[in-house]
């Protein structure tokens, strides 16, 4: 017979009767109802929230305001490439970022790469990023290059 909703069970074992607690010595678990003797954790109406046994409770050890690594989505990252790596790509080709992510210089473009001027540019290219330092739009364009801000 194939189990349709009509005839579902519950399976051997998956069900257990709820221990009830503190109903006298007879029911196997009353007086201190398995909370032993006396102390912080036998009172019910003491349990401070929030309280981790003395050590500096979480709520007071992370940062209450400013920009960390959960608000990334605030501040804008950008993947960086310096002027020397440019060097990989022939004279007078155009660098965008789907040529710098063939040629492995960045693993993820983010929102955007970024050029800065670390190292040397010896060859002429037009280069669409979505920034640029103004040391490395000075080289460039210096070479005879034009630099492009692309969205």
């Amino acid at each position: 017979m194939a189990t349709t909703l009509a005839n579902l069970t519950v399976a051997e074992g998956a069900k257990n009767k709820r221990f009830i607690k503190g109903r006298g010595r007879g029911t196997g678990n009353g007086k201190t109802a398995g909370k032993g003797q006396k102390g912080q954790g036998a009172h019910n109406h003491t349990k401070k929230g929030g309280f981790e046994g003395g050590q500096m409770p979480i709520y007071r050890r992370l940062p209450k305001f400013g920009v960390r690594k959960t608000h990334r989505h605030i501040k804008t990252v950008y993947a960086i490439v310096n002027l020397e790596q440019l060097n990989v790509f022939e004279d007078g080709a155009t660098v965008d970022a789907t040529a710098i992510l063939e040629k492995g210089l960045v693993k993820k473009e983010l929102a955007g790469i970024k050029i800065l001027a670390r190292g040397t540019l010896s060859k002429k290219l037009t280069v669409k990023a979505a920034a640029f330092s103004e040391k490395a739009k000075e080289a460039i364009e210096k070479l005879g290059g034009v630099c492009e801000v692309a969205e």
